[in-house]
């Protein structure tokens, strides 16, 4: 667990999650409880919320990619009232920490060209696009970044 600004990062239940992935406005539609346990199921893996006073903020899910010193971060949001005030930052610290204690050597996930807001959060905190992968219009084109830990 880690506090931060009356902010606390803890590990989160498949409900949690569901919870907060239903209130944010860039995912479309709602998802199940097998949409997450099929991802996670017979990997290593970490889900995490952030929580002030006992009301979800926002959550981060990733796990263990087909390259074993790789984490994937492949989940995440936050709530759009409680944007810009370090939760992204904390879950991410969170999430890199445990990352690198696990003897993973680096971090990527994939955002959307729509996504711009993401894009800029993930250079902030050093990652690199490592490539564009064409899939629908040029909106979804998914930009892949990575970062060493």
């Amino acid at each position: 667990m880690l506090q931060f600004s009356n902010i606390t990062i803890r590990e989160a239940s498949l409900e949690e999650l569901l919870w907060v992935h239903s209130r944010i406005p860039e995912f479309p539609g709602r998802a199940s409880g097998d949409f997450y346990a099929d991802r996670l199921r017979h990997r290593l893996y970490l889900a995490l919320v952030a929580e002030r006073d006992g009301e979800l903020l926002g959550f981060k899910v990733g796990y263990q990619s087909e390259t074993p010193d790789t984490f994937y971060s492949w989940m995440g949001g936050v709530r759009p009232e409680f944007r810009k005030h370090g939760v992204a930052d904390g879950l991410a610290d969170y999430q890199e920490a445990w990352a690198r204690k696990k003897g993973f050597k680096s971090v990527f996930f994939k955002t959307r060209n729509r996504f711009p807001a993401m894009i800029c959060f993930g250079l902030s905190r050093g990652f690199r696009i490592i490539g564009v992968l064409p899939k629908g219009g040029v909106e979804d084109y998914r930009v892949v970044m990575s970062k060493e830990l």
